[in-house]
């Protein structure tokens, strides 16, 4: 990859993110009609996946979030949600993980929490886990985590946690590429970071800059 990627070849690897607390749906037309044109996916609020997804064509991957952004609803709130978003037309869930119960040492509770998702939709689900907020042992646990309840990916950041380092980093892709496939997101708003995330075996990107991103590609 050092060489450089296609921009039609990184397209697919990015999913065009649009998750702040005043996005309106003005806002998420323009990032799903960027992701059309572009080819990227989206990954947006899970109050419009149905505006999207009925008027969206088939080849636009939709990616909704559950739990977002601190992982703190109930259990059931939260598998009610991913099966809601899922009958909504979401293609794939970025669920974030329970921090809290994982710094506290409740392995079981955070697998059980995610297991449920996991169990009772039919879509790729990518667990957030919030490097930025974790321990270095803490994220072998969470990545563990991830495995044991059947999730297709992980994913290092929300983007708005509270920390010093609260996006993506090469050390922490790194890391969790040795469980699971790895959606890099968080701080990434060019080419450059792109691809350094890819090189050190990120499998998705997730950013809001996809379109300064794909500026920096092979046309």
């Amino acid at each position: 990859m050092s060489s450089g990627m296609d921009r039609a070849d990184l397209a697919p690897l990015i999913d065009h993110t649009v998750l702040g607390p005043t996005t309106t749906q003005t806002a998420v037309d323009r990032v799903v009609d960027d992701a059309i044109d572009a080819g990227m996916n989206v990954c947006i609020p899970p109050c419009y996946v149905d505006c999207v997804t009925d008027d969206a064509p088939d080849s636009l991957t939709v990616a909704t979030v559950i739990g977002f952004p601190h992982g703190q609803a109930a259990p059931a709130v939260k598998r009610e949600a991913a099966t809601a978003a899922v009958a909504a037309g979401a293609d794939e869930l970025d669920v974030v993980c329970n921090v809290g119960r994982l710094k506290a040492g409740e392995q079981a509770a955070v697998v059980d929490e995610l297991a449920a998702i996991t169990a009772a939709v039919a879509v790729p689900v990518k667990v957030i886990i919030e490097t930025g907020l974790l321990t270095h042992e803490e994220k072998h646990r969470a990545c563990e985590a991830a495995v044991d309840a059947d999730a297709a990916m992980v994913k290092t950041s929300t983007g708005f946690a509270d920390a010093e380092q609260s996006g993506a980093t090469v050390a922490d892709v790194e890391l969790l590429a040795d469980y699971l496939p790895v959606k890099a997101s968080g701080g990434i708003g060019d080419y450059e970071t792109a691809m350094a995330m890819l090189e050190a075996g990120a499998d998705r990107i997730g950013a809001s800059s996809g379109l300064a991103i794909l500026d920096g590609a092979l046309s």
